[in-house]
């Protein structure tokens, strides 16, 4: 049995390119039984950025609920907010007088802001050790991470090393990164890598009108209706690939070369598959959203169960730092 921990981001409502590139994927590992699955939403670390309480709240609740609503097996697995288990502050700052400044100072998400200093706050400055703590406290054998990540994962096997080595003994597991070359790059509305920061994103959960609107404005090119058409230079039937079965991409890939298909017509049958492959999930969404209470009891019911192996990993811990002993 593997113990696989996926960390969350609290950034809001996941949109098409997160559900294809992250959660679909990790939904797949958890439905192997030999795998014993941690989730758990990210809310501490949005405090370095994110300031206003009830956004916080609003992502949290939207992020929690659409990975119910694509099918995590909450009963299952442990599904939990990072905050609810106080005991990963404890450890991160255990494990943070085994972190030498360098190392901190040479992670990408310092540097990344290294010419605008009075932006960055301690917690930013800290960020791997807490993401360490996020790691260690569960015992994870492997964490999956892109390739931006990799190095936070690096580290935190660094930091479990040294402190292992100062107690003489194994009483942190080192996490494998699992790096899958194969992640799909979901391309935007613009071309573009989809990301909330781009603002080109499709959102599989908004509304209706909102989900027509955002794929009606997928550029194209300015070809004519007429016109023979390239589907492998069409973001368009880019994202048709990613959710359509084998025939039917055929299909249309035969009436993009063609001609006399328009990229309105398959803007319309890109629409109306991502009804066909979300419409249950966008339902499942709709009712959480409207029923708070259901998301919010999933999470501590997930906190519930995580807690007792966060106080056993501490309990060894304080006994080999000395602390607890009467």
């Amino acid at each position: 049995m593997a113990r696989i921990l996926t960390g969350i981001q609290s950034s809001g409502v996941p949109h098409l390119g997160n559900a294809l590139g992250a959660i679909e994927p990790a939904l797949e590992r958890a439905q192997q039984a030999e795998n014993e699955c941690f989730y758990f939403i990210a809310d501490l670390h949005s405090l370095t950025s994110l300031k206003e309480p009830a956004l916080r709240r609003e992502n949290v609740r939207a992020v929690a609920a659409a990975w119910m609503a694509l099918g995590l097996d909450v009963e299952r697995h442990y599904f939990y907010l990072q905050s609810d288990v106080p005991e990963v502050t404890e450890l991160t700052w255990y494990l943070s007088c085994y972190t030498p400044y360098p190392m901190l100072a040479n992670a990408h998400s310092f540097k990344d802001k290294q010419d605008q200093l009075e932006e960055v706050n301690a917690g930013l400055f800290t960020y791997p050790v807490l993401m360490a703590a996020d790691i260690l406290l569960y015992d994870a054998e492997e964490v999956p991470v892109g390739k931006d990540q990799k190095q936070h994962l690096e580290m935190t096997r660094d930091i479990a090393g040294a402190f292992n080595h100062q107690a003489g003994q194994e009483l942190l597991t080192l996490p494998a990164p699992r790096i899958d070359d194969q992640v799909m790059t979901i391309p935007g509305i613009d071309g573009r890598k989809m990301s909330k920061s781009y603002g080109n994103t499709i959102d599989i959960f908004a509304p209706a009108k909102t989900l027509k609107k955002q794929v009606m404005r997928i550029v194209t090119d300015s070809r004519e209706l007429e016109e023979p058409k390239d589907p492998d230079r069409c973001h368009v039937f880019a994202l048709y690939a990613h959710l359509a079965e084998g025939p039917a991409i055929n299909t249309m890939r035969e009436r993009y070369q063609a001609g006399g298909y328009g990229y309105g017509h398959a803007k319309k049958e890109l629409l109306r598959v991502i009804h066909e492959r979300y419409g249950a999930a966008r339902e499942r969404y709709e009712a959480l959203m409207a029923e708070p209470a259901r998301i919010d009891t999933a999470l501590e019911r997930g906190a519930e169960k995580v807690r007792p192996i966060a106080r056993a990993t501490l309990e060894r811990l304080r006994a080999a730092l000395g602390f607890g002993s009467r």
